[in-house]
This record gives C-alpha cells, structure tokens and sequence, in this order.
C-alpha cells in the first residue's frame, strides 16, 4: 500500500513539475509567446537557442569552414539566442503594450541603453542595451519596431558586439551592427626647425 501511495504521489507530481518554467538566464527577457501576433502576421520568425540547443549547435559547426568557425567561436561563449520576428500586411497591426512589455523588464538592475533612435518620417523606433555584469558586456537585447514589422533579438552570455555578425550561421537575422572603423593613425610630429 506504502509503494501504491508513492507512485500515485509521484504520477500527480509529474505533470506540474513538467509546466514549470525553467529559470531564466541573467539577461534573458521573459519573452511573451505572442500567439496573436503570429496569427496575424505574414511572416513570423522564431529563434529559440537555450543552452542545450545552443551547445548542440556548437557542436555541428565546422572548423574547417572560416564562416562556420567565426559562429563557432561566438556561440561558445553564448548560453542563449532569442528572436522573434513579424512583418504584417498592414500598418501597426500590432498593439504598442507588447512592445511595452518587453522594455520594462531591460529597467532592471545592469541594463544600460546604448542605442534610442527614433524617425517620425519614417515611424520607426530602436531600442538597444546591453546588461553590464562587472565590466563584461553578459546580454544583449534589440528592440526594433516599424509600421509593418517588429522584432525583437536577446542575446544572453558573454558578449563582444564585433562578434555578433558572425552568428548569421545560426539562423539569426542580420542585426545591422557596423563593425568599428580602425582607428586612423597619428601623424608623427615633425621635430621643429630652428
């Protein structure tokens, strides 16, 4: 009877201890599943990377490819890649509160916001911080949004900005980051004439 009890206590146990979220990450947002979004947009994207995924990607990246193993280098120090993309066939067929709701949470302790850049010609607006642990750079969100697409990227794990193109091989859109131009040389000085 002893043994009929625990394994009825473990079969109710079972199902409420699969529905629990798994923790998240330092840096990483707390995304919606946006369920409506998608079923109005024309065009949806969804990148769900978490450190498992991840890690297996890693592990099917090339070395021998120069492209594959810049990605493969990156990846290495990523725990997590979130993308979630819509483009709709009219304008602002999203409501702005879901928007909102992402960019309260990059209020929190450590994000800072590097980029707002907004053009009412235009109607478009970007967001972009990153989360400062220490003095590394440990997540990174965008949030772009015109009138007829929204997207949001959460890059979570040690991050160099220079390296982001290179996850292009993971299936992450381009994120239009110019890499820094070098630093242009200092003339030298002529000694003076007397």
């Amino acid at each position: 009877m002893k043994y009929l009890v625990m394994c009825l206590g473990l079969m109710l146990a079972a199902p409420a201890v699969a529905q629990q979220k798994p923790a998240l990450l330092r840096g990483q947002l707390a995304l919606p599943e946006f369920a409506a979004l998608a079923d109005k947009a024309s065009e949806t994207v969804n990148v769900t990377l978490d450190p498992n995924i991840l890690g297996m990607a890693c592990r099917f990246l090339s070395t021998e490819d120069p492209e594959e193993a810049k990605a493969k280098k990156v990846c290495t120090s990523l725990r997590g890649v979130y993308v979630r993309h819509f483009t709709f066939d009219s304008d602002f067929a999203y409501p702005k509160s879901d928007i909102d709701r992402v960019v309260r949470q990059l209020s929190g302790p450590g994000w800072s916001q590097l980029v707002d850049a907004k053009s009412r010609k235009e109607n478009t607006d970007v967001k972009v911080y990153v989360l400062i642990d220490g003095e590394k750079a440990q997540g990174l969100s965008i949030i772009a949004s015109q009138p007829r697409e929204f997207t949001i990227v959460n890059v979570v794990g040690s991050i160099d900005l220079e390296q982001l193109h290179d996850l292009k091989n993971l299936g992450v859109p381009d994120l239009e980051i110019e890499k820094p131009a070098p630093p242009k040389p200092v003339p030298k000085a002529e000694p003076k004439k007397k």
